[in-house]
């Protein structure tokens, strides 16, 4: 009986984990402009405007596209949940030395945002200098 309770318990806290990431969704992405080349995972973007929609593959990946279909990466996020509903659309960016990667993604009004996870360039680019964290304004689709 003890072993069956347990179970349940976890299948339900197995269950409410798998909610989190489905509140996480940019329904008809964002759109952002870049003084500055970024990375975008292991691709590197240049500077210019982006549009970014989660994939129709699968939810927890993000497209990162620019808005002349030239340049585009596929990047992994984890949801980030913050107290109030963020009040407009951003996008931020780590900078590490003269390197920039794309960290988060906020969407306004939604208390949960994206965190787009760090690559080994950029893990091992943190372990070297310091990161400036800086964001850009969004506008939805």
């Amino acid at each position: 009986m003890k072993n069956v309770s347990k179970l349940v318990i976890k299948m339900g806290l197995l269950s409410l984990l798998s909610v989190v990431p489905l509140t996480a969704q940019i329904v008809n992405g964002v759109d952002f402009t870049t003084s500055f080349p970024f990375y975008a995972g292991n691709a590197k973007m240049p500077a210019g405007s982006y549009k970014i929609i989660q994939s129709d593959m699968d939810a927890s990946i993000l497209q990162i596209q620019s808005t002349d279909g030239v340049h585009s990466a596929f990047v992994d996020f984890l949801p980030t949940h913050s107290a109030q509903p963020h009040p407009h659309s951003d996008v931020t960016f780590h900078k590490y030395g003269d390197a920039e990667y794309l960290n988060r993604i906020w969407v306004q009004g939604q208390e949960y945002g994206m965190k787009v996870e760090p690559t080994k360039a950029e893990t091992k680019a943190g372990a070297n200098s310091s990161v400036v964290e800086h964001s850009l304004s969004a506008s939805l689709r």
